[in-house]
């Protein structure tokens, strides 16, 4: 691919892996980019070492970047380190540090250059989910597997020692009954931090169907990092928080499927959303989380009747979402009478039909600005 700047589609690997939740800043990706132009970037095995290295800093960190490595790049030769392997042999450079060269003057080992292989994901992140092939359907879910979701941190009621804070009185009178009386470092605490409970609801009607899949895909991803409650809204109101534990994603995508009775069917935002408040939002699941619907705003019934419920929401949520799979269309506006009736109760109105679209949805729930 002539003219492709590789260092555009390594910068779009490390995007992928803060999507999966491996702290990758400025800061590593420039390391990432300075160790790839020491060695070769269309080698496989040089961008599979050099971002092993450099771009993670745990454990947890190595598993995530394994995951995304195998879908970034395609699962056939993805380079999963052995134990047996002996380490990569230190490469002598004679050359100075220059900027990453393009992909057309570089090979791997199989011939392709690596930024080829991974321009295609790259391209796919920003590809509506209505126009992909089975085979981009495919390697979408692989990405979406490897995806994690983080909400907005909140300050708790309790207390975590710390080096700053105000004194603990009770952990200092234990130190100084230790030492018997004589002078001690006063012990210091403060408030401890938690990710807000996030609140999916996932629109499965009939409209939906071209972006139904991918956006549970999502969900299930979510559901395993901060503490998530998933429903999907359709005639029905169907809690699935259960269905999507399943570690496997095919796996709870079929329990889910046998869980969900309105599949592709009309859709009453207004009167399930008030069943989601009446039974669940009273009872604290509401009360001061992070609320998402992913649904394009068509309603079936009383428009009045959506905006007196997303009225309610707003008065308990601490940020209220809509992902709207239409609104990345070419003159898209908000006229269809339930999306109308929503917005004036929504913090935040994004794009919902792409995986870019979808990570820039996750920044806005750990609470960046739309």
């Amino acid at each position: 691919m002539p003219g492709l700047d590789a260092s555009a589609v390594l910068v779009g690997l490390t995007r992928a892996l803060r999507a999966a939740g491996v702290d990758a800043g400025p800061d590593r990706v420039q390391a990432f980019l300075g160790a790839l132009d020491l060695l070769d970037p269309g080698s496989r095995s040089d961008v599979y070492w050099a971002g092993r290295l450099t771009l993670c800093g745990s454990q947890d960190d190595l598993e995530r970047y394994e995951r995304v490595f195998a879908a970034y790049f395609g699962a056939r030769g993805a380079l999963a380190p052995a134990r047996a392997d002996p380490p990569p042999r230190p490469r002598v450079v004679v050359r100075d540090v220059g900027p990453v060269p393009h992909a057309a003057a570089r090979a791997t080992e199989d011939g392709v250059p690596v930024p080829v292989l991974a321009a295609s994901t790259d391209v796919l992140r920003h590809r509506d989910f209505a126009t992909l092939t089975p085979s981009e359907r495919e390697q979408l879910r692989r990405l979406l597997a490897a995806f994690r979701l983080r909400g907005e941190v909140r300050r708790s009621a309790r207390r975590r020692p710390a080096r700053r804070g105000s004194v603990d009185p009770r952990r200092t009178v234990r130190e100084l009954l230790r030492r018997g009386g004589e002078p001690a470092r006063l012990r210091l605490r403060t408030r401890a931090e938690r990710p807000r409970r996030i609140v999916l609801l996932v629109d499965v009607s009939g409209s939906m169907t071209p972006y139904a899949d991918a956006l549970l895909r999502f969900a299930h991803a979510a559901s395993h990092g901060t503490p998530t409650e998933v429903f999907t809204i359709g005639t029905r109101l169907t809690r699935v928080t259960r269905e999507l534990t399943h570690r496997d994603p095919d796996t709870a995508m079929a329990a889910l499927a046998a869980a969900v009775p309105d599949w592709r069917g009309g859709t009453r935002l207004g009167e399930l959303l008030r069943g989601f408040l009446d039974r669940w939002g009273r009872r604290g699941m509401a009360r001061g989380a992070v609320v998402v619907l992913l649904s394009d705003g068509w309603e079936c019934g009383d428009p009045a009747l959506l905006a007196a419920q997303m009225r309610r929401l707003h008065r308990l949520a601490h940020r209220v979402i809509w992902a709207n799979p239409l609104k990345a269309r070419p003159g898209y506006a908000p006229l269809a009478a339930g999306m109308a009736a929503a917005l004036p109760s929504v913090d935040a109105f994004v794009e919902g039909h792409s995986l870019a679209a979808l990570e820039r949805l996750a920044a806005v729930v750990r609470g960046a600005e739309p």
